[in-house]
């Protein structure tokens, strides 16, 4: 189904109000354990581990941000017909399908992402807003209420910081992907939930890859990729908020979810980033670099990147891409309804 510009631009507008309303949500939970009469520590259930938690605050955010997908009256006609996915849409022990039909314009949401950020107040948690067309992320937006950060994007209208500051932050001019990347990159990542300590599991086959791109050049029989610094946010979602900023340059991760990174992708992508695969291909230096499958599992994002002196701003993506690659291992999060 197509939807015209528009149309998109009003769905935009509800967007990131709803993200503002789930914000002050968010933020209302906080606060009320916070000073000495505060309500204490946040209750949660375990599912799937002990790092694989829902609290009561995702589970009323679900069901507000849902409400709302059929309450805005002005979008009636276009959200009647739109599905709707989410973390919650799926239980403990349900397979996890991928639900997103490309015939059908849906909402992906997390109402909470980084929920164990959440439960030790720790700031970089966030709502995440997706809207999917024709399986593309299209719209995307990101609020981060502690930080009072709002990131957005809609498809031709620029990714945005607050409503006012465009992204990438730095602009006059965009600095390319440096030429020996990754050495002088912030490399981004998550630890994730498989902790199962197998060796060649996924848990080793991520520190593996860590290693590799920490270590000093020559180093790791030559893999060693000498990045500027590592960071982990505790939430995809800022991850690719921030990749989309310019604060991180890469971001790798297999094991999340399209509600974890629908937003951000159509965010990053608005902004001039470049998403793909996390999978290393057979020969990293002539393999194809393709647009992401949002249900994939497994993403390579990399910052917005202008021209050098000798390459575009996406011949040196791609260059990036390929390094990273040279130096990770391939992670196994297969999922039903993914080839």
């Amino acid at each position: 189904m197509e939807i015209g510009d528009e149309e998109l631009g009003e769905i935009y507008e509800f967007a990131v109000q709803l993200g503002k309303d789930a914000g002050r949500l968010l933020m209302d939970g906080a606060k009320s354990r916070f000073g000495d009469t505060g309500s204490g520590q946040q209750a949660f259930v375990e599912k799937e581990s002990s790092v694989d938690i829902v609290t009561k605050t995702d589970e009323g955010e679900f069901k507000m941000l849902k409400s709302a997908n059929g309450k805005e009256k002005a979008l009636t006609y276009i959200l009647i017909i739109s599905r709707f996915v989410g973390e919650e849409t799926y239980s403990k022990g349900v397979s996890r399908d991928y639900l997103i039909d490309p015939d059908s314009p849906t909402w992906c949401i997390d109402p909470l992402d980084g929920t164990v950020n959440y439960t030790h107040l720790f700031p970089m948690f966030c709502v995440s807003i997706g809207f999917v067309v024709g399986g593309k992320p299209v719209i995307g937006v990101i609020n981060a209420p502690f930080l009072q950060q709002l990131f957005s994007a809609c498809r031709g209208r620029g990714a945005w910081l607050n409503e006012a500051q465009r992204l990438p932050l730095v602009r006059n001019p965009i600095p390319p992907m440096p030429e020996n990347a990754p050495k002088q990159c912030i490399f981004a990542f998550e630890w994730g939930k498989d902790r199962r300590d197998r060796p060649d599991g996924n848990l080793h086959r991520k520190v593996e890859s860590f290693v590799n791109m920490a270590a000093e050049i020559g180093g790791r029989g030559g893999k060693g990729g000498m990045v500027h610094g590592m960071r982990s946010l505790g939430s995809a979602t800022m991850d690719l908020a921030y990749t989309a900023m310019g604060a991180f340059d890469l971001w790798w991760e297999g094991g999340c979810w399209e509600w974890d990174v629908a937003a951000g992708i159509a965010i990053l992508q608005e902004a001039g980033g470049l998403v793909t695969t996390a999978h290393p291909p057979e020969d990293p230096s002539t393999a194809v670099i393709e647009d992401v499958k949002l249900g994939g599992r497994l993403y390579l994002a990399i910052r917005p990147a202008g021209p050098s002196g000798t390459e575009s701003g996406r011949e040196t993506q791609e260059r990036a891409v390929r390094e990273v690659w040279k130096r990770v291992k391939g992670l196994d999060y297969a999922r039903p309804g993914i080839e």
